[in-house]
């Protein structure tokens, strides 16, 4: 399978762009699709959010569109974004890199063009211009070596049945013997025109009525170097007529030593901003659910969804016949949907066997390892019933739920293979009655949570609502995480998935909006009192310190009620459950299944 990867900052004649990257090899192709969102210097990378989402919108109709496309599409935001590109190319390597060029006189996505001939570490083509997008006649000027087959290649593909003109030099064919058999063999060249000195004039004036010029790039660190710079420029200030730049990479030996990466050091803040423009969806992107099928099919992987629960029988049947009508009925997007309850006294269970989901007691599964109260624990336990790769939850209070809360957090972890959890966010208005009041809920979020994590990590700082109850994640990254039975769970889950993936590893998703129960103030007040604890936890395991062991577990609860006013004790505490790939009965039915 030849790879080809583009890399534009417009998307504009996308499809011409993959037409001429499929008909380049002569083997079976596969296009991977990457845009390059400059930033201007001074400008925060998050203020790339919304154009980010647009090019992503486009370059994902392109990958629905075309079954050689592959299915992951990303965009690069930065001030200087093929920095980017280049050092992923050294993990994820292509067969080709064609790219959407400035020319030579501009930086394009950042670098100027003299750096991603140096650093680009496979075969490379620069196509400035639009006017090749209507095949034409094409002329050809290389310089022999290397780019001569790529730079022929290239020249059919943009002729596409027309005619090629060769220009060369009069040595050209006794320097490079190779070159008339492989110019009968594999091209349309009709022409030739030869010339002993004045190059750049000559390529200018024998441009006219052709739809494109294809230029061998300078040789690297050559005496000839700076002389067929100097061409290049001069051509592309002279003509009006679309050219590329062609360079083959060279087999080098195993000690070559590549040029290091033209990267500065990134500020946090820098990164922080870069990621929020990356990783940041908004739940209508995944929305063709169909073409998410097609993605979820092709990779082989299963899904499946746990309902958390506690006394919801006002809300768990509407969730339940929603999400399994659109997600299992019309599309089998979903595997399975358990719910997991925590001992409701109300008809929660009743209404989900009705309806024919699995449902489970939380204490009664894995009873050998005891059991705890709260939310926490029931996400736990349910990776033991579920058996998918990839796990969603979504709480059961939600009055307005719609499929794309699952679509929604599923979408990018089957659009990005290295996306191992998704976290949803959502407008909160607050229900008083039946009235929708002004915008507010997720107190906890603003003055506990992000708070917390500007101060000691940072480089989450740009999590939307990190203690939002809809996420998602692989079963490999969750199985090998430690989960805290309460309040604390989304807390802990965060900060220890960031520990083990990083930043990369972690996307976040707009769900809209979400209307529920707003909670009672001394509630509130109860979770922040674990949440606290939970951070406090993970200090101590970063420094190495200990305080927990020294502080107060109890919290004293202030009661303001017309017949008593006083002080209650209430005992708060997150039980921190191990990596549930350590549980003996955990890892015997999964080895099964």
């Amino acid at each position: 399978m030849y790879r080809v990867m583009l890399a534009l900052t417009d998307l504009t004649g996308l499809e011409d762009w993959i037409r001429v990257a499929v008909t380049l090899p002569k083997i079976e192709t596969e296009v991977i699709l990457r845009a390059l969102l400059v930033m201007p210097e001074g400008v925060s990378l998050s203020e790339g959010t919304l154009p980010a989402r647009e090019l992503r919108d486009g370059l994902d109709k392109a990958a629905r569109d075309a079954a050689f496309v592959d299915d992951e599409t990303l965009v690069y935001v930065d001030y200087r974004p093929m920095t980017l590109l280049l050092e992923d190319l050294r993990t994820n390597p292509v067969d080709l890199l064609m790219v959407g060029w400035a020319g030579p006189l501009e930086p394009t996505g950042g670098m100027t063009t003299e750096e991603i001939l140096d650093i680009a570490p496979c075969d490379l083509i620069l196509l400035h211009g639009d006017k090749w997008r209507t095949p034409g006649s094409v002329m050809i000027s290389l310089r022999g070596g290397p780019n001569i087959s790529l730079g022929i290649r290239l020249a059919n593909a943009l002729a596409d049945g027309h005619a090629i003109t060769l220009f060369h030099a009069a040595d050209l064919l006794k320097s490079v013997p190779a070159l008339a058999p492989l110019m009968r063999a594999e091209s349309n060249i009709k022409r030739l025109v030869t010339t002993v000195s004045g190059i750049a004039e000559g390529i200018v004036r024998e441009a006219e009525g052709h739809s494109a010029i294809v230029l061998g790039a300078p040789p690297h660190h050559s005496d000839r170097a700076k002389d067929a710079g100097s061409i290049i420029r001069k051509v592309f200030e002279q003509t009006n007529v679309p050219m590329a730049l062609v360079r083959s990479r060279r087999p080098e030996p195993l000690d070559f030593h590549v040029p290091a990466p033209l990267i500065h050091e990134d500020s946090l803040s820098v990164r922080v901003d870069r990621w929020f423009a990356q990783n940041t969806y908004h739940s209508n992107e995944f929305s063709d659910i169909a073409g998410l099928m097609a993605i979820k099919e092709k990779q082989g992987v299963s899904i499946g969804l746990a309902l958390p629960a506690l006394n919801e029988a006002e809300t768990v049947g509407k969730v339940i016949t929603t999400i399994k009508s659109a997600l299992m009925d019309e599309y089998p997007l979903l595997d399975e949907i358990v719910l997991i309850d925590s001992n409701s006294d109300d008809d929660t269970v009743a209404i989900a066997e009705s309806l024919g989901v699995r449902t489970y007691k939380h204490p009664e599964i894995l009873p050998e390892e005891g059991s705890y109260r709260g939310k926490g624990e029931a996400l736990w336990k349910s990776l033991h019933v579920l058996t998918t790769d990839i796990i969603a939850w979504i709480d059961t209070d939600i009055t307005n739920i719609h499929p794309r809360f699952i679509y929604g957090l599923i979408g990018p972890m089957l659009k990005r293979p290295n996306v191992q959890y998704v976290k949803g966010f959502y407008q909160r208005p607050i229900k008083v009655g039946d009235q929708l009041q002004a915008y507010g809920g997720g107190r906890v979020t603003e003055l506990v949570a992000r708070p917390l994590l500007n101060l000691f990590y940072p480089e989450l700082s740009g999590i939307i609502q990190p203690l939002s109850g809809e996420y998602a994640g692989r079963r490999a990254a969750l199985d090998s995480t430690p989960f805290f039975t309460g309040y604390g769970v989304e807390t802990g889950l965060l900060i220890d998935l960031h520990e083990k993936y990083g930043l990369e590893g972690i996307a976040q998703v707009d769900l809209e909006e979400r209307v529920h129960h707003n909670q009672p103030l001394v509630n509130l007040s109860k979770m922040s009192f674990a949440i606290l604890q939970v951070f406090i936890s993970r200090l101590e395991r970063r420094y190495g310190m200990e305080l927990l062991d020294k502080a107060n577990r109890s919290m004293k609860l202030i009661v303001h009620e017309p017949d008593r006013f006083g002080l209650d004790i209430a005992e708060i505490s997150d039980i921190e459950r191990p990596p549930m790939n350590t549980i003996k009965a955990y890892m015997e039915r999964l080895n099964a299944v």
